[in-house]
């Protein structure tokens, strides 16, 4: 963002003053030469402009001191809310994250190890007759989610170009029993130029907008999320932008007997798009999704197929009232697959070893209130499901999930929240089996 020029000022009495002694120095110096031209050589000729020059500079620098302007090594204030520049440099930096305590009681544990105790995961929640029966009524204290992020901006011809770097603790698991040191994992990794966009980011057929505020770091089960490398471009229009991408591809194949693995054999990349656009005072989008699904692996070697699917949703955020608001999301296609936070598999392979690809669908609603300016509560209610043909898979592939969080959250200061919220949670799989969980979670962000 470039700076507005400072209107011109009428000169005070300093710049009088300054102007004046200039002058005399330039007229004192003048008549010094003028008196000894004729005697002194071209050597000493050469001293007395040096001179002059030296004065001047030295008149100069007492004038920006006393204007107040900063000392070239200065740290100043960046072109964005809350960054700096560094000396010498016209790039804006920022620093933000923040750190999170969660305390997490559940009534059934996903098992040793899982991540599944620390945030809910739709496709970990335990079914069957004993379903978590020997781990039950589990707490965990956990800081992973906290984290960081580095921003910077740059102006330049072409637009700001800009970088984004945003880490939290959810990388690999440390030793509980001693030290807790987890390890970085990448958030987000891009730069922009303009309306060109390259690194990982949200996939470009999500909108992260209409995610509901939830103290667990999860979410509601039928959200569309994906981070992953792209390159996108953005092209604003009157009311609104449009976005298409070429995404990071992925196949994750369910073979008939269960197993689910990762095909890694894609030739195209996923193809992303969106449309943003306000209407009143309302926010909403429409997204789309085209992938080619591939297989062609050691695990399934007699399986060599291929087929291209795709998705289409829709989002918005409704404000009503004051400060509350409905956010909603919906998607439906054949090709949904990982993108539902890895609950489905993106094809199932037959007994003629062939690709399938079920419909799937995915849905959300939320509803935030504010008790008052410093208290709310969101409730948010998700479902999704697939419908797997009968036959084609064995029993514990996933087919649906279902969830509902409800919240209190205070925040006694803007950078500081405290939330109590209770989670309910179902799965089932294609045999019929069930399950259920119940959760509560309490929870200390401090933001900076």
């Amino acid at each position: 963002m470039k700076q507005r020029p400072l209107p011109a000022r009428a000169p005070g009495p300093r710049s009088v003053h300054g102007t004046a002694a200039l002058c005399g120095v330039a007229a004192a110096v003048l008549l010094q030469l003028s008196g000894t031209a004729r005697a002194d050589p071209t050597a000493d000729l050469q001293a007395q402009v040096n001179e002059l020059a030296k004065k001047l500079a030295d008149l100069e620098q007492k004038r920006a001191g006393a204007s107040g302007s900063p000392a070239p090594s200065a740290v100043t204030a960046g072109d964005q809310p809350g960054s700096f520049k560094l000396p010498g440099s016209n790039t804006s930096v920022k620093l933000g994250g923040y750190v999170k305590l969660d305390a997490v009681f559940s009534d059934h544990s996903a098992g040793v190890g899982s991540t599944a105790d620390l945030e809910y995961e739709a496709g970990a929640v335990p079914v069957g007759p004993s379903a978590g029966a020997n781990e039950t009524n589990q707490i965990k204290l956990h800081a992973r989610q906290s984290r960081f992020f580095l921003q910077t901006s740059t102006p330049s011809s072409w637009g700001d170009a800009t970088t984004y770097l945003e880490f939290d603790l959810f990388g690999a698991s440390g030793n509980e029993s001693v030290s807790n040191s987890h390890g970085l994992r990448v958030r987000h990794a891009y730069g922009t130029l303009g309306r060109l966009l390259a690194g990982q980011t949200w996939t470009t057929a999500s909108d992260p907008a209409t995610y509901p505020e939830t103290v667990d770091f999860g979410g509601p089960a039928g959200v569309l999320f994906a981070r992953q490398a792209q390159v996108r471009w953005t092209q604003p229009f009157t009311g609104g932008t449009w976005s298409v991408a070429l995404e990071n591809p992925e196949t994750v194949v369910s073979l008939p007997g269960g197993e689910s693995f990762r095909a890694d054999d894609d030739r195209y990349p996923d193809i992303a798009a969106n449309i943003k656009f306000g209407m009143g005072a309302g926010k909403y989008s429409i997204a789309g999704l085209v992938r080619q699904l591939r297989v062609d692996s050691a695990k399934a070697p007699a399986s060599q197929d291929q087929k291209w699917g795709g998705a289409i949703g829709v989002n918005g955020v409704i404000p009503f009232w004051k400060t509350d608001d409905v956010r909603l999301s919906a998607y439906y296609g054949n090709a949904i697959g990982r993108y539902s936070t890895g609950f489905f598999s993106d094809a199932l392979l037959d007994a003629n070893s062939r690709l399938v690809l079920p419909t799937q669908w995915m849905a959300m609603a939320a509803v935030r209130h504010f008790w008052s300016t410093n208290l709310r509560s969101t409730l948010a209610l998700s479902a999704l499901q697939s419908n797997n043909p009968q036959g084609v898979t064995a029993g514990s592939v996933n087919r649906n999930a279902a969830s509902g969080h409800l919240n209190l959250i205070w925040s006694p200061t803007p950078q500081t929240n405290l939330g109590l919220e209770f989670l309910h949670a179902s799965r089932e799989v294609q045999n019929g089996d069930s399950g259920r969980l119940n959760r509560i979670q309490a929870a200390a962000q401090y933001l900076f």
